[in-house]
């Protein structure tokens, strides 16, 4: 015979399991800093024009 499970418990188990997991999405979408965005942005425009500078025309 199987053990009775408390069906509160399991509700918010779960519901503590889906919040979890919002939460690391949220962290991955909304988690950068202002200051990263803007030191991967230079970083960005710095290897373009250092790029474009290294294009030869003919």
């Amino acid at each position: 015979m199987a053990d009775p499970i408390n069906l509160n418990k399991a509700r918010k188990a779960r519901a503590k399991a889906e919040a979890k997991a919002k939460a690391g999405q949220n962290r991955a979408l909304f988690g950068v800093k202002k200051a990263e965005k803007t030191v991967s942005k230079l970083e960005a425009e710095r290897a373009r024009r250092t790029l474009d500078q290294a294009k030869r025309e003919d």
